[in-house]
């Protein structure tokens, strides 16, 4: 018995062994119009594998090219579109660099940091205070998923003068704001045994 790990790799398995062998086939045949014909009835073969993707852009374009790659780039056919390199499978993606940007405090995420520069701009006024109020109810949240435990005002108050340079402070206003976001954020959870224990006395 021949076990698959014994047997050639296949370029794109996803096609499975018979299709593979179908390309190997063609790579035999002498005659070179028969060689194209064989080489169409295989296309037509992927394709129909994959009749959920008949739609999307240049899906024929890509099965030849997959065609061209199972065979190694050695199938002398007419291909009817210009297929990929050879050298062009082997190309790295280009290089990602990681962001350098230095975080004060990791636990609050730079997009915090960028949400606390935009606040500075803002003009004196109500848009301003409640946008510093969000800003430090997120740090409670973010300080208590990271900290797993209580966190106090005074401890938000400071690490957002911190990180403003001392240009937003938590005032007495902003507290009240932060108390007023989260009773109109919070949702009290519904008793649902109560409720069925009420309708049932109701029939």
């Amino acid at each position: 018995m021949q076990y698959n790990t014994q047997q050639k790799r296949m370029p794109l398995p996803e096609y499975g062994r018979s299709i593979q062998n179908m390309v190997d086939y063609a790579l035999t045949i002498q005659d070179r119009a028969e060689r194209q014909r064989c080489a169409n009835t295989i296309i037509n073969i992927m394709g129909n594998m994959f009749p959920h993707l008949r739609d999307v852009p240049d899906f024929k374009h890509k099965l030849w090219d997959h065609l061209a790659i199972m065979s190694g780039f050695e199938l002398d056919i007419d291909y009817p579109y210009e297929i990929i390199r050879k050298d062009n499978l082997v190309t790295r993606p280009e290089h990602i660099p990681y962001s350098t940007a230095r975080m004060r405090y990791r636990h609050y995420g730079h997009t915090l940091e960028i949400l606390i520069k935009k606040a500075i701009e803002f003009p004196e006024g109500n848009e301003k205070r409640n946008l510093i109020a969000l800003i430090c109810n997120h740090m409670k949240k973010d300080y208590m998923a990271w900290n797993k435990d209580t966190v106090d005002d005074r401890k938000i108050a400071e690490d957002l003068y911190e990180l403003s340079d001392g240009k937003l402070q938590m005032t007495d206003d902003i507290i009240r704001l932060m108390a007023e976001r989260l009773s109109q954020n919070y949702r009290p959870k519904m008793n649902y045994n109560n409720n069925r224990q009420n309708n049932k006395r109701r029939y």
